[in-house]
């Protein structure tokens, strides 16, 4: 900045731009309201139909997020341009007041353009008489150093204003940026950490110390999901650097001589710096698109270095993806990439990833997961990334109204649930029986089906993807099921599940999730006559599964001692649900409980017969086993004790999971009656009963008794309906609503079992 153009400077058009900035605030901020209590709402109820429901429903639904993020970029401009131009009147002040102060004692400033200028001092008269003494050298240089100071300052809050409005616009190619500053300083400070930190990653690994990596680790812990900082940081570390800084911290050749400290950081790195760098990649500026294709063409190929047996791009990102919110297209094309290498690789004992020459271990997270089958990190990626696994395993264009042909399968999810060669890849304390790998597939289809991160909690806003509570389904999602369906409830669906038992609990979250169209698809029938008035539809766009796609999905998700579990909580829970919403009030209203209540116990009944002759199948020689396995299917019920409901969905615990022990079922109504918190309530206290007894003194479950205690269960909620309405009870019952209820139960899940559904699974 030249000293006169601060000296003279006139800043009636930046107080212009403020004031129209604050005028554009406002009324973006009016328009927000309106795009969300008013156009989002509409779209949310509206009914919509073929590709309205996925094409036109996702642009109204981003036009009115645009709204939002207009008015948080109007903001955030008005408000660094506010405070630079504050400091820039300040610092004008401050030069002049120090000229006046100079001209006072004989020295003078003069401007020589393209930043510079000099001081010198000329005798005044008081000097020649003697009177005040001349400037000495030391005035000169005392005073030029202030100007300096104060002009370098000037320099920088100016230079640096500009840089973070340049690199809060690039934010977004087209629409908004939804960044967010308080002012210049905290934009500007969020840069230069970034460049600082930058520097660390560009040397050589083996030399920096742990109280470098301790402050990149700070730093990016604190910056990770801040906008301008993760972009710029990314940008200013070229994708191979930053590859094989992580390699060389992460495992170094000479790793066993390092300092043990250094394995806690680079586990704090994995994390911070993948969060990071999916921050970065949700920016739209030419920089990041070009980091992002560079990333995506370093995939294929090794690193050239020594460190972690010097593996593949794929090697190192898949494992850093783990962690953070990635950009849906750049995932999408790190996949494609990644599924054409290994597909021409997947061949029987030569991977290319888990094999005896791959020494690298790049993953600190999970003893069952060394880390060097990129596709299992990618799978991580996918299941925290909703929007970019709905995409990835798209249902393909064309399908008709229900998928009933492989040709109707995206093929990156024929791949790799039928058809790729899944090794485990554990550490030396894991147990090489658990395929991470496996699991982790069932994370990426669980956020694909669901719209929700897998590990998330939507009751506590735990989700860092979709903060709050809600039902996330779409067309589109939707879409995913109905082939995740398909395949499972195929003839291979029992051998996929078996051989695929990481997936079990995935699987049973995924049919708890759509348990209200898996009830629909059995409504009518056949195909006829599906009742949408007694199980409502969610969102728009519902799943169509078929009546027999339905029914073999439900008899495979039986044979599963988890998923059956899942799936009949889920059932239980929306039966009561729908009892709740509909009370004997009228005859529609009967109408529609009474379907409720019939199809869920056939959905029941599927369930049941499934896991009853998977038991006798599995336990051929041991029905001591057998009643085991059936005692430990009945558990469900005591579920209820952890289910917490709120906005037309509820959560429920998964058993015999550690991390992801939360699926998500819908509900008829956005709130809930008498039957579902009375079954709540009551299982909180046998769930503390269940608790405290002993697993080897529980008593032992034949299937007739298994089949009693679900008839007793549904009695029990038919009974639950008629206390609730006492005047219509003597109607209900001569009705013969609990010869029905019983008739579903029993007829789909006993008599007509051999010929309904998948066969038990024989190894």
């Amino acid at each position: 900045m030249d000293l006169d153009s601060l000296r003279f400077a006139n800043f009636s058009d930046l107080d212009a731009a403020i004031t129209d900035w604050e005028q554009m605030a406002a009324r973006l901020k009016v328009l927000q309201g309106d795009a969300k209590d008013d156009l989002a709402v509409k779209a949310g109820k509206a009914d919509w139909a073929g590709e309205n429901a996925t094409v036109t429903r996702a642009f109204v639904d981003k036009t009115a997020g645009e709204f939002a993020d207009a008015h948080t970029q109007a903001e955030t401009i008005k408000k660094i341009v506010s405070d630079t131009r504050g400091e820039l009147v300040a610092y004008r002040t401050q030069l002049n007041t120090a000229i006046e102060r100079g001209l006072k004692n004989s020295l003078i400033v003069r401007d020589t353009g393209e930043g510079s200028f000099t001081v010198s001092a000329r005798p005044d008269t008081a000097a020649k008489a003697g009177t005040a003494p001349e400037p000495t050298q030391q005035d000169v240089d005392v005073f030029r150093n202030e100007i300096q100071n104060i002009m370098k300052k000037a320099t920088e809050s100016d230079t640096s204003a500009a840089k973070v409005l340049t690199l809060l616009v690039d934010q977004a190619k087209h629409g908004f940026s939804d960044a967010s500053y308080a002012d210049r300083d905290s934009a500007a400070k969020a840069v230069a950490e970034a460049e600082k930190i930058a520097k660390i990653l560009k040397k050589d690994p083996h030399d920096v110390t742990l109280t470098e990596l301790n402050s990149v680790n700070t730093t990016l812990a604190a910056y990770k999901n801040d906008p301008l900082f993760a972009e710029r940081f990314a940008t200013q570390v070229e994708p191979k650097k930053l590859l094989e800084f992580y390699a060389g911290v992460a495992d170094p050749y000479q790793g066993m001589g390092r300092d043990p400290k250094f394995h806690e950081q680079a586990k704090k790195l994995q994390k911070n710096l993948g969060i990071t760098l999916g921050t970065a990649t949700l920016s739209d500026s030419a920089k990041m698109q070009g980091w992002e294709e560079k990333m995506v063409k370093l995939g294929p190929g090794r690193l050239g270095i020594d460190d972690a047996g010097d593996p593949t791009g794929f090697g190192v990102m898949s494992n850093l993806m783990r962690f953070g919110d990635y950009d849906d297209q750049f995932l999408n094309s790190y996949g494609d990439k990644l599924i054409a290498y290994d597909k021409e690789r997947n061949v029987e004992d030569m991977s290319p990833w888990v094999n005896n020459w791959n020494s690298g271990d790049l993953n600190f997270y999970g003893k069952h997961d060394r880390g060097r089958d990129p596709m299992t990190g990618f799978m991580e990626a996918l299941g925290h990334n909703p929007d970019a696994s709905t995409q990835f395993f798209a249902q393909p264009e064309g399908a008709g109204k229900a998928v009933d042909k492989d040709g109707e399968i995206n093929e990156h999810l024929k791949y790799l649930t039928q058809d790729r060669i899944w090794l485990a890849d554990p550490t030396l304390d894991g147990d090489s029986k658990i395929n991470a790998g496996k699991d982790s597939l069932g994370h990426a289809l669980e956020s694909a089906t669901t719209g929700y991160a897998y590990d998330s909690d939507p009751m506590t806003g735990k989700d860092p993807l979709h903060p709050g509570s809600g039902d996330h389904r779409t067309a589109a999602t939707a879409g995913v099921m109905e082939q995740v369906a398909y395949l499972y409830g195929s003839e291979k669906g029992p051998e996929m599940l078996h051989k695929q038992s990481e997936l079990a609990d995935s699987l049973g979250k995924m049919g708890a999730a759509y348990i209200d169209d898996i009830d629909y698809s059995l409504s009518g029938l056949g195909d006829s006559a599906t009742d949408a008035e007694a199980f409502p539809p969610k969102y728009a766009g519902r799943a169509n599964f078929t009546d027999q796609g339905a029914i073999n999905f439900l008899s495979v998700l039986g044979q599963n001692e988890t998923s059956h579990g899942v799936v009949s909580a889920a059932q239980h829970l929306y039966t009561l649900s729908a009892m709740d919403a509909f009370p004997a009030t009228d005859a529609a209203s009967m109408d529609h409980a009474h379907d409720a209540m019939t199809t869920g116990a056939e959905a029941r009944g599927i369930l049941d017969q499934a896991r009853v002759q998977q038991a006798e199948t599995t336990y051929t020689a041991d029905s001591e086993e057998a009643n085991k396995s059936l005692a430990r299917s009945g558990d469900w019920i005591g579920l209820g004790a952890g289910i917490v409901v709120g906005g037309g969905i509820a959560a429920l615990p998964v058993p015999g999971t550690a991390v992801a022990g939360v699926a998500i079922a819908p509900l008829v109504t956005d709130t809930v009656g008498e039957a579902v918190n009375t079954f709540i309530g009551h299982e909180i206290d046998k769930g503390v009963d269940a608790a405290e007894e002993d697993p080897t003194e529980k008593a032992q479950t034949t299937s007739s008794e298994f089949y009693r205690q679900g008839t007793a269960q549904l009695g029990d909620s038919y009974q639950t309906y008629l206390d609730q309405n006492p005047k219509q009870a003597d109607a209900i019952n001569r009705a013969q609503w609990k010869q029905d209820i019983e008739g579903g139960y029993l007829g789909t899940g006993t008599i007509q079992g051999d010929y309904r559904g998948r066969p038990a699974y024989k190894d």
